[in-house]
């Protein structure tokens, strides 16, 4: 009579092969269910960004269209509009940011009048105002990568600081120069003279943006951490 301890090689076989296929019968429902809300998450934050997104882009506008004031041999306006830049990096990051600030000049070059007074078209790209409008997205990137590292390292009223005046300040004036230079006429370092009738200003807007984000990410703390 053969031992009932002792099993065939055929059934071992088959007992080994069902092991090594998962059973997701035996899934503990709490990993089950963790990956469903997964599948629901993601979708759902695609849809927050974009409507973080489409929401920042309408704020640059409406802060350009703030009366302006005309500056400087070439009248390059003082606007809001660098105020809703800092506010997309330190704000939503450095991808969305950017992405806000690209959606607000595409807007702008197709037609709408979301510029400074109204202006709107191609026909922008040939004022002094250009090279800063072009540069927008790269100042987003910046200031928002920089608020973000400062967050990640438990330091972000440094890091917010830090990205609106390298970000939003430095980068735009980058862009910004070489547009006044051939608009204008200018020698380079008579543009990047003239520039600096705008950085008092700036700093002002920087520190907004730095008091308005803080508030912001103290209420939602993770908002910077997203994207």
């Amino acid at each position: 009579m053969p031992s009932p301890l002792r099993r065939s090689p055929a059934r071992a076989a088959a007992r080994a092969a069902a092991g090594t296929r998962p059973d997701v019968s035996r899934r503990p429902p709490r990993e089950a269910a963790g990956g469903a809300l997964d599948d629901v998450r993601r979708p759902a934050g695609r849809t927050r960004d974009l409507a973080l997104v489409a929401v920042f882009a309408a704020l640059v506008a409406a802060l350009a269209l703030t009366p302006a004031l005309p500056v400087g041999p070439l009248g390059v306006p003082i606007t809001l509009q660098t105020l809703g830049l800092m506010l997309c990096g330190t704000v939503l990051g450095p991808w969305r940011g950017a992405l806000a600030a690209l959606v607000y000049l595409v807007l702008g070059l197709a037609g709408l009048p979301v510029f400074a007074g109204g202006a709107a078209g191609l026909a922008v790209l040939a004022g002094p105002s250009a090279g800063f409008l072009l540069a927008y997205p790269a100042g987003a990137l910046v200031t928002g990568a920089l608020a973000r590292a400062g967050a990640r390292r438990r330091a972000p009223l440094a890091g917010a600081v830090a990205g609106c005046l390298l970000g939003g300040i430095a980068v735009v004036h980058a862009g910004g120069v070489p547009g006044m230079a051939l608009a204008g006429g200018l020698e380079p370092g008579e543009a990047a003279v003239a520039s600096l009738r705008y950085v008092p200003g700036d700093l002002v807007k920087a520190v907004v943006a730095v008091v308005v984000a803080t508030a912001v990410h103290r209420a939602s703390p993770r908002l910077l951490l997203g994207r």
